[in-house]
């Protein structure tokens, strides 16, 4: 009767973060490369994939590795969960896409590999399942749909200097793709025979820099951030801009003169943006940043979250993690901040920030209008494990948090209290079995 908890040291991280639940960690070893994903199969298990070209899938209860997937020669590109039924029950399984120009279909439940496709003519950058269609779409410098059982339905060349970076599903048998700096809006079309064909409707030219993030807010509603810090909000059935924000941290300067060779502004690059339909949470730089979608305002934000590029953030809980090695849970604190302190650069800089129109590009003001008096964020709980940037994490309802990092290790962090009254709930029903009480 080995007890479980006992094959990985847990760490405590101390007292002094009340409202930080994360107070219990445990290293999850079996990476050789930098870790870039995490996928959530179920509500007890992740998959993680990365530089080594393994996905690794893990028990979210014990921190047990479940099944090593092995196949892919070179790094991981992609990966998502995809839900196919056998007529009893929903079955979960991953596609993978690789630099070794293959696509690859994975039952997590044996670790095999179930379908493969390869000699691609190039790599695929990302994936998206459409449940509703029974289809399946890779995006790089091509697009393709596939069926279910991995049948090419449709491929059409992008002619873009990246290729597709982004994919999201839209209404309407619709899709986005980002594309350097454009968004194309492809419909799909299945004919009574099944197949599915693709056609290009519309090409959204709004941003003028590469754009980084794409994601869905709500039914009637899409995102789009820039390198150049430019968040659009688009309307997902008319395709037209809804509102468009310019974040530009700008640095105080004694003089309005910028010599050449100076230091650069602070990083503007929108680097990811996560929602809860109402909210948009953008990484940008070093900062973070909350829009509301409704009242078309910055709700808060904090110039200096991190001391270098935040990578992933949430908005179940707002956090975030960077490339500084931290990942950070922030709460937005109630009071609003006074005008003053806010033009007074309170974070180290000043707000600058513009919405526009049809006929102007955008409006720089100092501070945001009366209107919505913005908040700042508050520092709740800081997670140090990794000794590598951490590239991202997904949530396990409130009780358990996964992240990943350059450091070629995932930690799993635990609710400490919770952690310690389920064993000790476990240690009397083994006592009670042997008798003991």
């Amino acid at each position: 009767h080995r007890m479980r908890f006992h094959q990985s040291p847990v760490l405590l991280i101390g007292e002094e973060q009340p409202k930080n639940r994360f107070t219990e960690l445990q290293v999850l070893k079996g990476h050789f490369d930098i870790v870039r994903f995490l996928v959530q199969i179920d509500d007890f298990r992740c998959a993680s994939a990365g530089d080594d070209a393994l996905v690794l899938i893990w028990s979210v209860e014990t921190g047990e590795r479940l099944q090593e997937l092995r196949g892919h020669t070179q790094q991981i590109t992609a990966i998502t969960t995809f839900s196919s039924t056998n007529g009893v029950a929903a079955h979960a399984s991953l596609i993978t896409a690789s630099s070794d120009r293959s696509l690859s279909l994975w039952d997590p439940d044996t670790g095999n590999r179930v379908q493969t496709i390869s000699d691609l003519q190039s790599s695929v950058k990302c994936l998206l399942v459409l449940e509703r269609q029974c289809v399946w779409i890779s995006g790089g410098e091509e697009l393709c749909v596939w069926s279910k059982d991995f049948q090419l339905q449709s491929q059409r060349q992008t002619h873009s200097d990246n290729g597709i970076t982004a994919l999201i599903e839209l209404p309407k048998n619709c899709i986005a793709a980002a594309m350097d700096k454009d968004i194309m809006i492809y419909r799909l079309t299945v004919s009574t025979d099944s197949s599915v064909s693709v056609a290009e409707i519309r090409c959204l030219s709004n941003h003028q820099d590469q754009i980084r993030s794409l994601i869905t807010v709500n039914d009637g509603l899409f995102a789009s951030g820039s390198h150049a810090g430019e968040l659009v909000v688009w309307d997902a059935v008319e395709w037209n801009m809804v509102a468009r924000e310019r974040i530009l941290w700008e640095e105080p300067q004694a003089g309005t003169e910028i010599r050449l060779g100076a230091a650069q502004p602070s990083e503007v690059s929108i680097q990811h943006l996560s929602t809860n339909g109402k909210l948009i949470v953008a990484a940008v730089g070093g900062g973070l940043y909350v829009y509301n979608v409704l009242t078309r305002s910055v709700l808060a934000y904090r110039k200096q979250a991190h001391d270098s590029n935040v990578l992933h953030t949430s908005l179940l809980d707002v956090m975030s993690c960077s490339e500084d090695g931290s990942v950070r849970m922030w709460e937005i604190q109630e009071q609003p901040l006074m005008a003053e302190a806010t033009s007074a650069g309170l974070f180290g800089g000043m707000w600058s920030f513009g919405r526009s129109n049809k006929s102007s590009v955008h409006v720089s003001k100092k501070t945001p209008p009366d209107s919505a008096p913005v908040r700042t964020l508050e520092l709740t709980g800081d997670l140090i494990g990794h000794s590598g940037a951490v590239q991202m994490f997904i949530s396990f309802n409130e009780s358990a948090l996964v992240t990943c990092s350059t450091d070629h290790l995932l930690i799993l962090w635990k609710d400490g209290q919770r952690e310690s009254q389920r064993r000790s709930l476990a240690l009397l029903h083994k006592l009670e079995e042997k008798g003991g009480l």
